[in-house]
C-alpha cells in the first residue's frame, strides 16, 4: 500500500511540476545536513557517535596494506592520508589526461591500483572501495567543493547537467524537479533536499550501510522507474561532475550521516 501511495503522489506532483525548472542560486544552497533531525546531526557531528567512522577505521588499514604484484600500499608512494590526501576529494570528480575524460575518486583508487599495486580494482560501492574514499574524503572535510573548476571538464559537466534536467522514467521526473523545484518540501513524510553531494560517501540510517554518490543517484533513477544507469557509467560520472560543480564553493561535511 505505502508503495502504491508513493506512485500516486510523485505522479500527481509530476504533472503538476513546471517544464523548465529553476535552478539554484549560490545564496540558496543548502547541504542535506540542514534538513535532518537534531538526533541525526548530533550522530555526524560526533565522530564516537558516526558509523561511517567505522569504514575510516578500515580505510585506515587499507591505506597501509600492501597488496599486488608490486607489493606496495598507499601509504608507500602517498604517506600520511592527513596531509597527502588533505583537499583532494573535493576536486573530483577530477580530469584524466590518459583516458581523457573524467574520472571520479573511487575510480582514481583503481587506477592507482592497476598502475602502481598492480592489482585487481575494488568493485564499485563495496566494502573496500567506500573505506578508502571514506578515508579521503574525511581529509577535505570544511573544504569548499571545486569540481568542474578544470576547464578541460566543460563539456562533461555540460553534459551532466543536460542529464540533471532531463526526464525519466514511468514517472516522467527530472532529477530538477524535486531537487530544483521542491526542496524543503516533504514526500511521504521525508524531506526533499537540494541534493547537494557535500558528504558522500555517506552512512545512510535508511540502507543501515555505506554507500557512494553513485548508489544514491541509482536509487533515486528506480524511484521514477527508470533504467539505473550503471556504476562508472560515462553518463554517471558526468552526472557525479554536474552534481558536485552545482555545489561548487559548499564545503564537504564526509564521511556524512544521512536519513
Amino acid at each position: 500500500m505505502r508503495r502504491h501511495a508513493l506512485l500516486a503522489i510523485a505522479t500527481a506532483a509530476s504533472l503538476a511540476l513546471p517544464a523548465v525548472a529553476g535552478e539554484i542560486t549560490a545564496s540558496a544552497r543548502r547541504s542535506g545536513y540542514d534538513f535532518m533531525s537534531s538526533d541525526t546531526k548530533a550522530m555526524q557531528d560526533d565522530d564516537t557517535a558516526n558509523p561511517a567512522m567505522l569504514s575510516v577505521l578500515d580505510g585506515d588499514t587499507l591505506w597501509t596494506t600492501k597488496a599486488g604484484a608490486a607489493n606496495k600500499a598507499c601509504s608507500d608512494c602517498h604517506g600520511d592520508a592527513a596531509v597527502s590526501m588533505k583537499d583532494v576529494a573535493a576536486r573530483y570528480p577530477a580530469f584524466d589526461v590518459i583516458s581523457g575524460a573524467p574520472v571520479d575518486l573511487g575510480q582514481r583508487v583503481n587506477l592507482c591500483r592497476k598502475q602502481h599495486q598492480q592489482t585487481d580494482p575494488f568493485a564499485p560501492d563495496s566494502r573496500e572501495m567506500l573505506a578508502l574514499t571514506a578515508l579521503i574524503a574525511k581529509q577535505s572535510r570544511g573544504t569548499p567543493i571545486t569540481a568542474g573548476d578544470d576547464l578541460r571538464l566543460a563539456s562533461a559537466v555540460a553534459h551532466g547537467r543536460d542529464l540533471f534536467m532531463q526526464r525519466q522514467g514511468q514517472l516522467n521526473l527530472a532529477c530538477t524537479n524535486c531537487h530544483d523545484d521542491n526542496w524543503d518540501k516533504h514526500l511521504a513524510g521525508s524531506a526533499i533536499t537540494q541534493g547537494q553531494p557535500t558528504g558522500y560517501p555517506i552512512y545512510r540510517l535508511e540502507w543501515q550501510a555505506m554507500g557512494s554518490l553513485q548508489r544514491r543517484i541509482r536509487g533515486c533513477m528506480t524511484g521514477v522507474r527508470a533504467q539505473a544507469l550503471d556504476f562508472d557509467a560515462p553518463d554517471m560520472i558526468a552526472l557525479e561532475l554536474y552534481l558536485m560543480s552545482r555545489a561548487h564553493g559548499m564545503p564537504m561535511d564526509a564521511p556524512a550521516v544521512r536519513p
